[in-house]
């Protein structure tokens, strides 16, 4: 029986509750095997992104309207309240159609034993707007970063580490428009693979990007009914992505013969363009990937450029046990807690932690020198991540760099300015750039550029 865009939205969201599940990348397929197209799937789209965006904020509002703690609730039972109360406080749902479909849900779900308790709860939430539930949850709470995280959906912490990374830059008075754009849905963006698809740049029905010289916005609708993007030449890839590996592509002029790494190529957006790019000038790209699943979706990335890349399963870590093997590009777009792109991966603002930083930046830091060990003289490396946090950023690099005084910070904004169509403005101190939905429409992603010095 073809399911309902709620029954979808609640399906992606207890995956993600209770699996760990990726919203981006479960709910296309859940519309996809629903035969969810137009109207019904965007229902279903905004209900569960706008669910896993504001989270927290109605977990508040739940409890209060339960009066218990929401860890209390059985959790399909917590599910279906969360995507009611999306649709009373931020959707615009008329309160007896929400009330009556969640009621309806939950009896889908076989909870008919929590009818009655999800009809309450539901009903006491209906009976105040958003922002009436949110003068309500502020009263008596002075902390200004708790202030804003109560108002935009974010944990104190991450409201904290926004904060700091934009006062890094100067910009601090900017932080409540950060969040708010974190809570507004990013645009589909698609690149044009290089040599693969070029003539696609301006005849795909899309806009133009701001910046990226290969991009477009797709306009609404699912990107994956193109054929060149069914094909692999056209890929949905966030503009933010795209300038991180194309300031390592163009950083330097490519000699022919070169060998480029990607580091963690998974699932294989960056190395898709790198690899483009390389095969146009005579060089090659291995893309390595610890996981194996992912190492898979690499593969599947990389199909349409045949020879000129070649894919592994191996741990980055382990960079540097073979003296021979030296690489004249390298991409390190490193495991982080991807506070940069809350907009399109909702539930991370909620599933990761202060601890998580910490143990992040260790494997950050041992992943950027095991690259460096084989990186050959006159080579350059990106050191990327999707995350504004100074402790994933350039704490990581100071930190690296101080046990390699040879290595040499080039000037990334330089770079991107020769490569994008318009001005960035993104530049981060020491050379680095930082990128900013809010300022860019991009991901938050931070891209330093590093050489070593020689001859190759």
């Amino acid at each position: 029986m073809r399911a309902s865009p709620r029954r979808v939205a609640f399906d992606v969201l207890h995956a993600v509750s209770v699996e760990d599940a990726y919203a981006n990348l479960l709910l296309p397929t859940r519309l996809r095997s629903a035969a969810l197209t137009g109207a019904d799937a965007g229902f279903a789209t905004e209900l569960c992104y706008g669910t896993l965006r504001r989270r927290g904020l109605y977990d508040a509002v739940l409890a209060r309207a339960a009066g218990r703690a929401v860890d209390t609730i059985d959790a399909p039972v917590l599910d279906v309240l969360r995507l009611g109360a999306h649709q009373l406080l931020g959707m615009g749902t008329p309160p007896h159609a929400a009330v009556d479909e969640s009621v309806r849900l939950a009896l889908a779900l076989r909870l008919g034993r929590a009818k009655g308790f999800v009809n309450a709860v539901l009903r006491r939430v209906s009976e105040r707007t958003e922002p009436q539930w949110v003068d309500q949850l502020l009263s008596g709470v002075n902390d200004p970063f708790e202030r804003l995280a109560i108002t935009h959906a974010h944990p104190r912490w991450v409201v904290a580490a926004l904060a700091s990374a934009l006062t890094a830059q100067n910009r601090g008075e900017e932080l409540e428009a950060l969040l708010a754009a974190d809570n507004v849905p990013a645009r589909v963006s698609l690149v044009a693979l290089p040599g693969l698809a070029d003539a696609a740049v301006g005849a795909v029905d899309a806009e133009l990007s701001d910046y990226s010289p290969l991009g477009m916005r797709a306009p609404g609708g699912d990107p994956g009914a193109d054929p060149l993007v069914r094909s692999g030449v056209v890929r949905v890839q966030d503009e933010g992505s795209q300038l991180a590996a194309l300031a390592l592509s163009r950083a330097r002029p490519i000699a022919p013969g070169e060998r480029w790494l990607d580091v963690c190529a998974g699932p294989g957006g960056k190395a898709a363009l790198l690899g483009a790019e390389a095969a146009r000038a005579g060089a090659h790209l291995l893309a390595s990937e610890i996981s194996p699943a992912r190492t898979d979706l690499v593969r599947r990335a990389l199909a349409p450029l045949g020879d000129a890349v070649s894919v592994r399963t191996a741990d980055g870590l382990t960079l540097g046990a073979d003296p021979l093997e030296r690489y004249d590009r390298i991409m390190l777009d490193a495991p982080c807690t991807g506070l940069g792109a809350l907009r399109r991966r909702p539930e991370a603002r909620w599933r990761k932690s202060e601890d998580d930083v910490v143990e992040l930046a260790a494997l950050q830091a041992s992943l950027l020198t095991a690259a460096l060990s084989v990186l050959s003289p006159g080579g350059v490396l990106a050191y990327v991540t999707c995350s504004p946090h100074p402790s994933e950023t350039s704490a990581i690099v100071d930190t690296v760099l101080e046990s390699h005084p040879a290595i040499e910070r080039l000037d990334t904004a330089e770079v991107l300015d020769r490569v994008t169509k318009a001005p960035l403005d993104a530049r981060a101190g020491r050379g680095a750039v930082q990128l900013w939905p809010h300022r860019h429409g991009t991901d938050a992603m931070f891209i330093q550029v590093l050489s070593r010095p020689g001859r190759a």
